[in-house]
């Protein structure tokens, strides 16, 4: 599953990164750097040092990855499963997304990763719904994500800024992408798909000031 969505993303952005991600899986906590084995969530990306060299490893609980297989998002999609389909696809998003722009020279900062993630769960689960249930148009997926789900109270306070502000800056990208992928145009679909592709391309200051530009166009595509 983990390679069909990391193909499924690629295929989106056209952005392959070179590096299948399963050659990179983790999913004991033993695996982890010995800080991380207790503090690590269901779903980190590590840098792992041994004998003077450094690994990237996306860890991923066993556990989530098991109920999954029992109940395979990519088949069907539902509120069961989402909140783990979320879990795995937020891992594959910053591994994909770190390693095509290590291979293009590009540093990224943690908003961006954060931001960019946040746009591919919604864009990820909005491929998939779309393709299950042809006919349905899945306006409940934006609420869902941006206003069902909490940043934990328990993180630092610099680090609940940062998923508050990525959580706010895709909310809004999400929103201009409902109302285009939506849209019965055909140009206004393209000129999602476009954008979305422009947009992975982008540093963070520049992602931000795309989305702030974004405001008078939301109406223009959808007229």
């Amino acid at each position: 599953m983990l390679r069909a969505l990391q193909q499924l993303l690629e295929t989106i952005y056209d952005a392959p990164c070179g590096h299948d991600v399963r050659d990179f899986l983790l999913t004991e906590r033993r695996q982890l750097p010995r800080q991380r084995r207790e503090a690590a969530a269901d779903e980190e990306l590590v840098l792992i040092e041994r004998r003077r060299s450094c690994y990237l490893g996306l860890y991923i609980d066993e556990a989530v990855l098991a109920r999954l297989s029992a109940h395979d998002p990519l088949r069907s999609l539902d509120g069961d499963n989402i909140a783990d389909f979320w879990t795995v696809l937020e891992g594959v998003s910053h591994f994909s997304y770190l390693v095509w722009n290590t291979g293009h020279a590009r540093g990224i900062s943690q908003l961006e990763l954060e931001l960019q993630g946040e746009v591919d769960k919604y864009i990820a689960s909005f491929w998939l719904l779309r393709a299950q249930h042809p006919g349905h148009r899945p306006r409940e997926l934006w609420p869902a994500l941006f206003k069902k789900t909490h940043v934990d109270p328990r993180l630092p306070p610099a680090r609940r800024e940062l998923y508050a502000a990525a959580t706010h800056y895709s909310a809004r990208f999400c929103t201009w992408l409902e109302t285009a992928l939506l849209s019965d145009r055909p140009f206004a679909r393209r000129a999602a798909i476009a954008t979305l592709r422009r947009f992975y391309r982008l540093g963070s200051t520049r992602k931000l000031r795309h989305i702030d530009s974004l405001g008078g166009r939301m109406h223009a595509v959808a007229a």
